[in-house]
Order: structure tokens, then sequence, then C-alpha cells
């Protein structure tokens, strides 16, 4: 149960008061529970159980509208909340109102899709157009086992801990059982241990080949894990298994994406959307293919066609903001503050709509509201940026207390000795991906991606996510040279995938700077270069960007300074312990005086200079990152301030960085 900073009572007193509400519900003794609740909700009126069992005893007395308004109460406090949803369905039932009951059922199991009671009460209804579907998914739910439908909801409401005890628990006792292996690996991928995930969906669909649920996970986690190749073999088998089966085919069509085959990915799209010319989500997915591939107009289009088909569409807005370029009309901005406020638009929908927001007013000039609405986009998408930044930070002071110049002494000659990689690190938004086309330019670079390669090697080190102490970076005192070197080969091998015959290719994953030790005892021999940027710019630019996953931090402007502050001590840590190792690029520098970094840089790979880097605009690639527009254009300088615009409201920014703000280079 989820209580509230402002409860009064006891965690012990609220749960006895709560069992004892239970109780009376359970011999039909609605008005008595109502009473006790309403005591209960008197002294902590934001606890979340026993408003929802208020709503409940309500709907049993027939009090249809007091049910309602403390449903409402309920997801005011706990949008996300599965079971409200549910239960505004079973009111708008007993008032025999289905397209509402429809329609909250519906967003009920699209929170937590192991909900049976709403998937029977969708099955049942005979106005509901998804109603064979639903019939589909009570057959499949009614025919699991009981343990694994709980392993299922405990995921959707997020008990992760519980549920993988409970899934381990049931897999010894039925080993190979694919349901599950899968939900194992599901788990997996949510505490990020992608290896294990792999393993387990590989091996299941091994086991069981037909098993197609299975396998459309394991093309996701090799997606995952930039298999992409193995991806697309994967979503081939299940397309050429079922031709007409759509879901199969836009499977495949990511997988086409991911690859590079953006051509194909397009055809496959747009062979389904003959067949769901409502799917926003495919729209939106064709509106990203055109944008990796610098067709922008294209791109605007089809993510237009995205928020016609489903006006609160937040991804849809967000991604038009996301080409930078974008500028909303006033309809459009009107339409977004209106399905912002709705109470009825997702969490999700609401974060992508205040960022997108942000971006729109601060274009129009109104930067006090725009500054609003990235503050409140940041507040929804804020869970564990504390908690995942706290433990960056006990892993950069490690490094920095344990890895010096002795350490990597007694370390010369380990590791893979290839020249190849050439690694861009530094926080988002700070100029990497500039840095990464002006390389690419050069004919003997290949530009890949933000590869996932040495983050998911430091994961495999760290063991289990649920450790009290996790073993990476220590672990890093203990590896031999053999380990080493074949960690190092390993890497060579697993990204020859993203590279077209170069000598030499880039790795430009920012927050590899976390990962400086492990790159350098397995990869001796490779570029590394900090793409820096001023203080106030790089934090405030991160905080005005939604990032698809990985940079937690930068959803406060509290975290993002003092994640900025760590970076620039352990940056400096490694400049002392290992001089000449790294080269910085200030990304003001680069803008100030293109040719002359150009030069630097090129030098510092040990590189002839080619003009093509300095006309680096032209150069005509495949770019994944919210920069793909910017670096197709020649640099300009308007963007360098745009801070100081929202000035007022960065004290706490400002505060976090401390001497920092300054002292940055």
């Amino acid at each position: 149960m989820t209580n509230m900073p402002n409860t009064s009572s006891t965690e012990d007193d609220i749960q006895l008061q709560l069992k004892k509400c239970q109780q009376l519900m359970q011999k039909g003794q609605f008005n008595d529970a109502v009473r006790q609740l309403e005591t209960l909700l008197a002294k902590s009126p934001d606890l979340r159980d026993p408003l929802y069992y208020m709503a409940v005893c309500q709907r049993k007395l027939k009090q249809f509208t007091p049910a309602l308004d403390s449903l409402e109460r309920l997801l005011q406090t706990f949008p996300e909340y599965d079971r409200a949803f549910q239960e505004r369905g079973y009111v708008y039932l007993a008032q025999a109102r289905p397209l509402k009951s429809i329609e909250a059922f519906e967003r009920a199991v699209t929170i937590n899709p192991a909900l049976l009671g709403s998937w029977r009460a969708l099955a049942n209804e005979p106005l509901n157009p998804n109603r064979v579907a639903a019939q589909s998914h009570v057959q499949w739910l009614s025919s699991l086992p009981k343990e694994l439908v709980a392993v299922s909801s405990l995921m959707h409401s997020k008990q992760l801990f519980k549920a993988e005890q409970l899934c381990r628990h049931y897999l010894k006792q039925n080993p190979h059982h694919p349901e599950a292996m899968r939900l194992l690996a599901e788990l997996g991928v949510k505490f990020q241990i992608l290896d294990d995930a792999e393993f387990l969906l590989e091996s299941c669909v091994e086991f069981e080949p037909n098993y197609h649920r299975a396998r459309l996970d394991y093309v996701v986690v090799l997606h995952k894990r930039q298999k992409f190749h193995k991806a697309l073999e994967q979503a081939e088998h299940l397309h050429a298994v079922d031709p007409e089966n759509l879901g199969f085919k836009i499977c495949l069509a990511n997988a086409q994406q991911a690859s590079g085959a953006y051509d194909k990915a397009l055809e496959t799209y747009e062979s389904v959307l003959e067949k769901q010319p409502t799917n926003p989500s495919l729209h939106l997915s064709c509106g990203h293919t055109l944008k990796t591939m610098g067709q922008t107009d294209r791109a605007i289009i089809s993510y237009r066609k995205s928020y016609g088909v489903k006006p609160d569409f937040g991804d849809a807005y967000w991604s038009l903001a996301n080409l930078k370029t974008y500028r909303f009309s006033d309809d459009e901005i009107a339409h977004m503050q209106d399905n912002e406020a709705n109470p009825a638009t997702s969490e999700d929908d609401r974060a992508h709509l205040s960022f997108a927001l942000g971006k729109a007013l601060e274009d129009a000039g109104d930067f006090e509201n725009a500054f609003k609405f990235y503050a409140r986009g940041n507040a929804l998408k804020d869970k564990a940026g504390l908690d995942n930044l706290n433990r960056i930070i006990t892993e950069l002071d490690f490094q920095k207390e344990n890895f010096d110049a002795a350490f990597f002494k007694d370390k010369a000659g380990f590791g893979c000795q290839a020249h190849d990689p050439i690694f861009i690190v530094g926080l988002p938004r700070a100029g990497s991906t500039l840095l990464e086309q002006i390389l690419a330019s050069h004919s003997q670079i290949d530009g890949t991606m933000e590869l996932a390669n040495i983050v998911g090697m430091a994961h495999r080190l760290g063991g289990r996510i649920n450790q009290e102490t996790p073993r990476y970076p220590a672990i890093l005192n203990d590896l031999s040279s053999d380990q080493l070197k074949s960690m190092g080969e390993h890497y060579i091998k697993d990204t020859q995938y993203h590279r077209a015959g170069a000598p030499f290719f880039i790795d430009k994953m920012p927050n590899n700077f976390r990962h400086i030790a492990l790159i350098h005892l397995i990869l001796p021999n490779a570029k590394i270069i900090d793409a820096r940027r001023e203080p106030m710019a790089c934090c405030f630019s991160g905080f005005k960007q939604l990032f698809a996953e990985g940079q937690e931090f930068s959803y406060s402007l509290a975290s993002i300074g003092e994640y900025y502050r760590r970076y620039v001590e352990i940056m400096n840590h490694w400049e002392r312990e290992l001089p000449g190792k790294i080269l910085r690029v200030q990304h003001e520098d680069v803008i100030e005086d293109l040719e002359t970094q150009v030069r630097r840089m090129l030098e510092y790979c040990g590189l002839e200079f080619e003009q093509n880097c300095v006309d680096f605009h032209k150069t005509k690639r495949a770019v994944r990152t919210p920069s793909s527009e910017q670096v197709r254009q020649p640099i300009f300088k308007s963007g360098m301030d745009q801070w100081k615009n929202f000035e007022l409201f960065l004290d706490p920014l400002k505060q976090a960085l401390g001497e920092t703000l300054k002292d940055y280079r």
C-alpha cells in the first residue's frame, strides 16, 4: 500500500483498519465499511487503498456518483492505478453506460494486461469493437497457472522483486515452462540484465519454436542489445510463419528499420497501414524512419497523421518538437494544452505533451510558461532519478579512490590492442552528435550510433541489480590479462555489424564517461574524446529533452547539476592519472573555430585532414539522436545562450553545480 507524506496514522494502524474494512466488505456490510473508511480518510486523506475500497463500497451501495467522485480523487493522486480504472469500468457498467465502461476497462488493461476482470468485461460487452481480441486474451490468461498471472500482475504494478521471487519459485518446480521463462526474461529487461533475458528467450524458442509470444520478446531484447541482424532474422522467421499477421509485420518493420533497411521498413509499415490506417503508432514509426533518413518534410506529415487519429498522443507532438526545427501553430498549441489538462489523458502522454508544450512556448517567447511545462514534464518522468544518481556517484567515487596511474601501470600490456574504436563521451546535449558527424565525414572513420556494448558489459560485471553491493567497478581489480583481452576482442567483434569497412569507427555513447577505466583496460589503444559544453547550457538543454531511457538524472535541475559536477571531477581524475589519453573538445570552441578543432581531433586520431569534416553537414548518413536535424545544417551560434531566457528559474541548477559553474574547462 502506498502512503503519502501527510499520513498521520502509523502503518500498522492503517493496515489493521484496512483489514477490518475488508472483512466487513466480504460480509456485505458496506455501510459499516464506509464509516470505517471515512474515519481513516479523515486522518489520512490521500491513501490509495482506502480510497479504492471506498469506491467499491459506494458502487455496491449503488451510490454511483459518489463512487466516481472517489475514483476521480484517487486518480488525481495515483493517475496510473490500474484497479481504479477497472473499478470505474464496473461503475459505468452498473449505470448501463457501456461505451464509458469500455474506455475505462481498456485503460486498465493498457496499464496492467494481467487484469482478468477487465478483460472479461471487455469480452462480454457486445458494443466493444475489439471484443474478439478481448475474448482471446481471456482465454490466454485463463489457461495460465494462477502463479504466473500473479507474476504478470505484480510486474505491471511495479512490484518487481516480488514478481521475480514468485517467478523463480515457479520455475524451480516447473523447469522450462515457456511462459515462466518469458516472464523472467521480461523481468530481466526491466532490471537491465539483458544478457540473462536474451539467454532465457533463446532457450525458450529452442524448447518451444512455435511459441510466438516468446519469439516476439526475443526480437525486442535482441534489438535492445543492438544485435540488429539477429533481431531481423527472428522477425523474418515470424513473418514467414504467418505473412498476414499484422503484429508480425510490425515486428519485421521495426527490425528492418533498426538494421538500416529504411526503404524496406517504410514499405512494410505502409503495407500494415493499408489495413490499420487509424493506428497512431504506425504513423509515428513511419515518421521516425523518415526522420532518420533525413526526409524531414515527410516525417512531419507522418507525425501529424499520428496525432490526427489520436489527438492526445503526446509522443507524436513531442516527435515534432524533437525535430528542433519544427514550429507549432497556435491551433496545435491550443490542442496540446487541452489534451494535457484532460484528466483522461494518460500520464505518459501528459509527460510527452508537457515537453512538447515547453518547446512550443519557448519558441513563441513565453519563457515563464515554457519552463512550467518543462518542469511538469520532468516531474512526471522523475521516478528513480535520485536512486540511480546515488549509485552512479558511488561508482565514480570508487574509481577516483582506487584506479590511479599505478593501477594502470600494473595492467600495462593487458587488453585487446586494436586501434579501431574512437569513443565520444560526455553528457547528453553537449555536442557529441556534432563531433560524431564531423569525424564520420572522414574517409577512414565509420559513424555508427550510441552503442550499448560498454554499458552492457558494465551491467554484466556488476551482477544482479538487487545486490546490496554491486560487483562493478571493484571487480576490475580482479580481472586477468586473458579476461581483459577477451572482453576487448568481444567488443570489437560485437560492434563489427555497425561498421562499413573503414579502419576506425565511432562509439558515441555519452554515458561511457562512467566507464573510462573499463575501456582503457580492455582497449588500451582506443581513442577517447570528451565532448564538453558550458554547464548551464548543457544541463538546461538536457532538462528540456525527453530521453527514451538511461538518463534519469536529467529530470531534476538539482540532479543534472550534481551529475555534471561529478562528470567534471571524474574526467579531471583521468586527465591526472592517464595524461594524454583523452582529448577534451569544448563545444563553444567548435562553434567559434570549427577548422582548428577539426584539425585537432584528426591529429589526435592520427589521421590526415579532410575538408569533408569541415563540410560535415553535407554528409549523407542516418542519424538517430535528437540532434539529427541540427547536424545536417552548417554551424550556427543561436542556441548557445538559450538557457539565459530561463535564468530566473535555474537557481537549483546553479547551486548543484557549485564551483563547477565557472571551473568546468
